[in-house]
């Protein structure tokens, strides 16, 4: 028996992603959701209308408890947090899926619970298949949602987060973002979740309420059991189960080493992103939605460097119009004035389906007709998406850019649309900026090597190193399998990145990085080596990027590139940036 005691209490570590900074010391609760079982039954003609009369009563009480809710957080953390309900309102009110569960019902005559959650997986299994986490994190909410609708039809009451008296750790499956605004947080020190990433609504409301969090451990649910004595790392993403007091002491040093670190990252937050020797470096934030401004002008970043439109166009029957678009894009360029805001043309296909633009199903689709491609060949939705862009210039600093350009000749063919639209507009008399910058996306290994004559051709490059890497590697960054091959730092990755930034400055254009090396302070360091003019990414990121500028100086970058590319091994490469990334802002890596 005392065996067996001495087994439980040896220290484990399981390692995660830390998505709220912050460390935390209790016992755990495992949290347990389990799915409504969903009854199947025939519904006569007569019960028809019976059954559209509970749905709409459903969603009526789900939106009021969604209200509820945001009104709650509102009062306790404000309001900006409290909009990350809107989406979940969104869905409670979104007649394409409210119109096809009701033709659901009068094609298969089934009760209403079971046809919406038919739709609600389906509508969860688009978002899920994208290659966004942005995105993919949607399901989430469309989850949270679709649960309360059906407990209401169910009739039963909404389900609370399972917590208790004293303090402690929550650990679950997942969380949902109205599981985190229901937490106590005078008795919820931190929570871990199996599933998750850190731009899930989940984990900028743990963020914002100060709660330490960590997501991304696998099977944590079933290593642990309730009652257990957990440490939380919510900065490196590491769980503690039974931390020896030689840990718990080295924690206390830690704690308070982040918390200086924290403090000299909010005093810096309305600085310039300038290397130690005068080189300014342009940092801006990655948007998908217009209520993410908030937190691109609180992180002190310069304009949205990346503003993602397919969001746009995701979940509905029909393509947004012109008017829908224009005030989309208003708003974003007037809240980040005087800064600018990057658009990107409709990004489409691969793993980015969308009802309302009926693609046809692609054998290959990331190498198939996506994006740019895609435009070009519908160029009625296309300059739909080009008017607005260029009226909203008329009211802000816009900037319009072409994603997954190959060559000159589709550059040329997209700017012809351009033109057109630009004459249209002119006929009308609408105000719009005749003179906006065009820029492309360079994620394309033909495109990095054909980079000297596509600058002749535009006013900047934004380098899409997610899937410049994948292509050049051939690597599925999402597949388990081969992930481990997905290497920023290869050989033939940083030469490309020294042909593109090369080309551009020579034809006198700037260049910045969007992709997730931009976020990666490891790698800030190659970046700037490189002369990369502009580094965008979320900008949860923006300060630790920012301070990782500061801390560095040209030569010594410069000097960095030199080295490494005699190297033949992206071990080695990653090992030469992490030297002068550790000798200069050590305190932001550990």
């Amino acid at each position: 028996m005392s065996s067996s005691k001495s087994e439980e209490k040896v220290e484990k570590r399981f390692q995660g992603i830390g998505v709220a900074p912050g460390i935390a010391h209790a016992q755990v609760v495992i949290h347990w959701v389990d799915d409504e079982e969903i009854p199947l039954r025939d519904i006569s003609s007569e019960e028809l209308p019976e059954e559209i009369a509970r749905f709409e009563s459903a969603l009526i009480a789900t939106r009021a408890e969604l209200l509820e809710i945001q009104q709650r957080i509102a009062d306790a953390i404000g309001s900006k947090d409290a909009s990350v309900f809107d989406a979940h309102l969104l869905v409670v009110e979104d007649r394409t899926l409210i119109d096809e569960v009701l033709r659901g019902l009068d094609q298969s005559r089934h009760n209403v619970e079971h046809i919406f959650h038919q739709v609600a997986e389906k509508y969860c299994r688009t978002l899920g298949e994208i290659d966004d986490p942005y995105l993919r994190e949607r399901v989430v909410d469309i989850e949270d949602v679709a649960r309360r609708v059906i407990r209401n039809l169910l009739g039963k009451a909404p389900r609370n987060l399972a917590t208790q008296d004293n303090a402690h750790l929550i650990v679950s499956h997942n969380l949902t973002p109205s599981d985190t605004a229901s937490i106590n947080r005078e008795l919820v020190l931190g929570f871990a979740t199996e599933q998750g990433s850190k731009t899930s609504h989940t984990a900028i409301m743990a963020r914002s309420m100060g709660i330490p969090a960590i997501v991304g451990l696998h099977d944590i649910c079933s290593k642990l059991t309730s009652g257990d004595d957990v440490l939380l790392d919510g900065y490196s993403g590491l769980l503690i189960l039974n931390p020896t007091p030689n840990t718990l002491w080295e924690y206390g040093g830690i704690e308070q080493e982040k918390e200086k670190v924290e403090e000299t990252l909010e005093l810096i937050r309305d600085t310039s992103s300038t290397t130690s020797d005068g080189r300014h470096v342009i940092l801006s934030a990655n948007i998908e939605l217009p209520e993410e401004l908030d937190d691109v002008i609180a992180s002190g970043s310069e304009g949205v460097g990346l503003y993602r439109t397919e969001f746009l166009y995701l979940n509905r029957s029909t393509p947004p119009d012109e008017e829908e678009q224009y005030e989309n894009y208003r708003l974003v360029a007037e809240r980040v004035q005087p800064h600018s805001v990057i658009i990107r043309t409709l990004d489409v296909g691969g793993d980015k389906d969308s009802q309302c633009l009926d693609m046809e199903e692609e054998e290959n689709p990331f190498l198939g007709c996506r994006a740019i491609r895609f435009c070009l060949q519908n160029p009625e939705i296309f300059k739909v998406q080009l008017r607005a862009i260029l009226r909203a210039a008329a009211i802000g600093n816009v900037r319009l850019m072409y994603p997954m350009i190959s060559s000159v000749e589709e550059l040329r063919q997209a700017n012809a649309l351009l033109e057109e639209c630009k004459e249209e507009l002119r006929a009308q008399g609408a105000d719009f900026n005749p003179n906006l910058d065009v820029g492309i996306m360079i994620e394309i290994p033909g495109a990095a090597l054909a980079a000297s004559h596509l600058a002749r051709e535009v006013k900047f490059f934004s380098i899409g190193t997610n899937d410049l890497i994948q292509y050049t590697l051939a690597v599925d960054r999402v597949n388990d399998q081969i992930a481990h091959l997905y290497e920023p730092t290869h050989p033939a990755v940083i030469r490309l990145l020294k042909i593109i930034v090369d080309a551009a400055h020579e034809q006198g254009i700037w260049v910045g990085v969007c992709g997730e090396m931009a976020a990666d302070i490891e790698l800030t360091p190659l970046l700037l080596g490189l002369g990369v003019d502009e580094l965008s990414a979320s900008s949860s990121v923006v300060p630790r990027i920012k301070k990782a500028v500061q801390s560095l100086d040209l030569p010594s970058c410069q000097k960095l590139i030199e080295e490494v590319l005699a190297l033949d091994t992206s071990s080695a490469i990653l090992g030469k940036s992490l030297a002068v990334a550790h000798s200069r802002y050590s305190d932001l890596l550990n």
